[in-house]
C-alpha cells in the first residue's frame, strides 16, 4: 500500500479523498467505528481547505510502528493565509467562518495522534494519525 496525494480544490476533490480512505482504512483492517472517524477527519480536513486556504492537498498513507500497529495518517497541508493563534483554533466553539468551531478540535479528539504546524502568509499543515493493533 502507498501513499496517495489528492489535491483539493472543490467540494468534489474532498470525496476523492475520502474514497481513498475509505478504501485504506477498508484494507488495514479497522473496525468500522474507526473508519467513520478516520472520514470525518478527511471531511473537515478538506472543508478547512477550501474554506480557509483556497485548496491544497490532502495525503493519505499507511503507517506502521515499529511495536505492532497499523495506521493510517491523513496529512492536509496548503499554502494559504496560515493560523496566526493555533491554540485559539483548537478551540472548542472558535471559528473564523461563523461555523460551530468543531473541526479542528474536533479532528484531535477523533484520531490517536494530532499535529499542527502553521505559518502565517505561508500555510499550514496538519497531520493527523489513527493506529489499529495487528490481529495475530
Amino acid at each position: 500500500m502507498e501513499a496517495t496525494i489528492v489535491r483539493i480544490q472543490r467540494e468534489a476533490d474532498i470525496y476523492v479523498a475520502l474514497s481513498t480512505g475509505r478504501r485504506l482504512a477498508g484494507e488495514l483492517q479497522f473496525a468500522e467505528t474507526d473508519r467513520t472517524r478516520i472520514e470525518i477527519c478527511i471531511l473537515e480536513l478538506g472543508h478547512n481547505l477550501i474554506r480557509h486556504a483556497g485548496g491544497g492537498e490532502i495525503e493519505i498513507s499507511p503507517v506502521h510502528h515499529p511495536e505492532g500497529m497499523a495506521g493510517l495518517a491523513i496529512e492536509a497541508r496548503d499554502c494559504g493565509p496560515g493560523i496566526p493563534d493555533v491554540e485559539l483554533a483548537l478551540r472548542d466553539g472558535y471559528s473564523t467562518t461563523h461555523s460551530l468551531g468543531a473541526g479542528l478540535p474536533g479532528v484531535r479528539r477523533l484520531m490517536d495522534e494530532f499535529h499542527i504546524h502553521s505559518i502565517p502568509g505561508v500555510g499550514t499543515t496538519v497531520r493527523a494519525v489513527k493506529w489499529r493493533t495487528i490481529r495475530r
